[in-house]
């Protein structure tokens, strides 16, 4: 059987007969075996590593939680953990979309605990810190 095969803007003159097929190409043929080749021997599977056990995630301290407000990366922290804050104080600041975005403290207080570091993807609405 012939067949004509358009590959790469290419036309080949595609030749089939069982056990063996024939391309042409520019008045080229080429002989191709089209039996399946021997099987490579199938390792047995590696045995399961065990499971690692994942570093507890930090629990937020006492205090209002800080929240992202929206989506992005954390370009600074600007605060420490015991360190005294007031309200409105920049505490973060998250690129989203292309733009540097101060996120401050929701109250005066004692920062008792920062959940992200500089280079932190963070989502809408997750806690990043804690103010008491």
């Amino acid at each position: 059987m012939k067949y004509v095969i358009t590959l790469n803007d290419k036309k080949y003159e595609v030749e089939v007969e069982k056990g063996q097929a024939t391309a042409v190409y520019a008045g080229k043929a080429e002989e191709y075996s089209t039996t399946p080749a021997p099987a490579a021997p199938v390792a047995a599977p590696a045995p399961a590593a065990a499971p690692v056990q994942a570093a507890p995630a930090a629990a937020p301290g006492e205090g209002a939680p800080v929240k992202a407000p929206m989506p992005g990366t954390i370009l600074d922290v600007r605060c420490t953990v015991g360190q005294q804050v007031k309200r409105g104080q920049a505490l973060f600041v998250l690129e989203a979309m292309k733009m540097e975005n101060e996120v401050a403290s929701p109250a005066d207080g004692v920062v008792t605990s920062i959940l992200v570091t500089k280079g932190a993807s963070v989502q809408t609405d997750e806690t990043i810190a804690t103010v008491a």
